[in-house]
């Protein structure tokens, strides 16, 4: 009789054990999911990739006959002082690469009137760098440049720049 007793407590116990770990589960899983919502959308806020599966939205390849090339050449900028607190400079040709294809392009195609504009925004952008930090990350002044001409026209039918010649001194 007491083996049957015990054996009744065990089970009992057995049941009590699984109804408690399956609330646990449950609970835990649905705070894990707004954990994990949170952390995207802080993520996302600051611009992180987690490196998830989700397809994140590709720029448009601009076929080349759609491609207008405008050039500026031979600008020269002064370069921030580094830590060796000399005078560099940055001797460059900047090529802008413009979609025809743009609804924008018809209105700002023409960028000879807006040249000026473009090379203050150039200087501003080339200028917040040390000569250190030129040659180490050209791609990060290419994306400052268009970051800061696209603000400036407030569109994105300037999808390119090309620093070409690029001489740091």
């Amino acid at each position: 009789m007491k083996k049957n007793l015990i054996s009744i407590v065990i089970l009992a116990l057995l049941i009590v054990n699984i109804v408690l770990t399956a609330i646990m589960m449950f609970s835990v899983t649905s705070t894990n999911k707004k954990t994990a919502a949170l952390v995207t959308d802080i993520a996302s806020a600051i611009s992180l990739d987690l490196g998830s599966n989700e397809v994140e939205e590709e720029v448009e390849a601009v076929p080349m006959e759609n491609i207008v090339p405008y050039t500026i050449a031979d600008m020269t900028i002064p370069l921030r002082k580094g830590e060796d607190e000399k005078d560099h400079y940055a001797l460059l040709s900047v090529t802008l690469s413009m979609n025809s294809k743009h609804s924008d392009y018809k209105t700002y195609g023409d960028l000879t009137t807006r040249e000026d504009l473009i090379k203050g925004q150039i200087n501003e952008a080339v200028s917040q760098y040390t000569l250190e930090e030129a040659n180490a990350n050209p791609q990060a002044i290419k994306d400052d440049i268009l970051a800061r001409i696209q603000k400036l026209f407030g569109s994105d039918f300037i999808f390119d720049v090309t620093l070409s010649s690029t001489l740091y001194q």
